[in-house]
């Protein structure tokens, strides 16, 4: 039985979309995992922790433009977040899956704009005295850990939804599961914890036990993201013959054997590339997240 969406017009969402999902989930993962290093870890977790700042930041910078440049007007955007009165204060639809999306793009901005600040004056550069005192007081206090927990919420609110937001649509197979926030948010979590371990592959103030930790976490969350494309497959039912009669080999080749499998078999036999098998693993996972986006986003669009 063929989905009951069909009949919606499609979005015309281009490869600009594409790349928000997947640098918007490489930002809040990225974030994520470097708070919850920051605030449950201990010292030797730091310099692993900054890679994650120094990742989000730059990911999330490119996010905005991104959905920018894919509106039908850009020079309208900031009505996303700006009532058009004399006024202008704060326009806020919290019915509006995007109004509330472009709200957690720009609160969690703000916070990976402030963590990439402080790494970079953890590390001394940036020694301008007042951004180093204020560091140095947040560090010592609670404030750093409250801060890193509020930011890494609205990080995992990024991850997940882009996700979220194409289930509640009227298209095809996206509105034919609920799971695509669960899918989106592994795949993030899987994205981000590779590039993590392919820059800190070659730092030396990187902690061995800390990549270790990364490592196994990075290895478990593929396993999760492979039973969350299987439930999402099987949530499809009917649906899901169609979906996989068009995009079911780059699905199968690109996601689960480049993305996931691979990446897990040389994790778990890293003698297989030497030295280089930890960077290969977190290359090809990347590849993996974003084929997966590609098959999610352009699927639906072609139908």
């Amino acid at each position: 039985m063929p989905s009951d969406t069909y009949f919606t017009v499609a979005p015309e969402w281009t490869w600009y979309i594409v790349l928000y999902f997947f640098f918007g989930g490489i930002a809040g993962g990225s974030y994520f995992l470097a708070a919850m290093l920051d605030v449950f870890g201990d010292e030797s977790d730091r310099p692993l922790s900054r890679i994650g700042y120094y990742i989000a930041f730059p990911a999330v910078l490119v996010c905005g433009p991104l959905l920018i440049i894919d509106l039908n007007r850009p020079e309208r955007f900031w009505h996303m977040l700006i009532q058009s009165n004399r006024i202008p204060l704060p326009m806020f639809k919290y019915w509006s899956p995007m109004s509330v999306g472009a709200w957690g793009l720009t609160v969690f901005g703000a916070f990976a704009t402030v963590s990439f600040i402080g790494a970079l004056a953890e590390e001394g550069k940036i020694r301008w005295g007042p951004i180093q005192s204020l560091n140095r007081g947040v560090r010592r206090g609670r404030l750093s850990g409250v801060f890193g927990l509020v930011g890494a919420a609205f990080g995992f609110f990024l991850a997940s939804y882009t996700g979220v937001l194409l289930a509640v649509t009227n298209r095809p197979i996206w509105a034919d599961t609920t799971l695509l926030g669960l899918l989106f948010v592994t795949s993030a979590a899987s994205t981000a914890s590779a590039l993590m371990l392919l820059l800190a592959h070659r730092r030396r103030d990187v902690s061995p036990d800390s990549i270790r930790w990364l490592d196994r976490l990075d290895n478990r969350v593929m396993l999760v993201e492979l039973v969350a494309l299987a439930l999402v497959i099987v949530s499809l039912g009917s649906v899901a013959r169609e979906w996989l009669s068009a995009w079911g080999v780059l699905l199968a080749l690109g996601v689960v054997v480049t993305g996931i499998l691979l990446p897990l078999a040389l994790h778990w036999r890293p003698r297989l590339l030497g030295g280089a098998s930890i960077p290969a693993a977190a290359v090809l996972a990347l590849i993996g997240g974003f084929i997966l986006r590609v098959v999610v986003v352009m699927s639906s669009e072609g139908v």
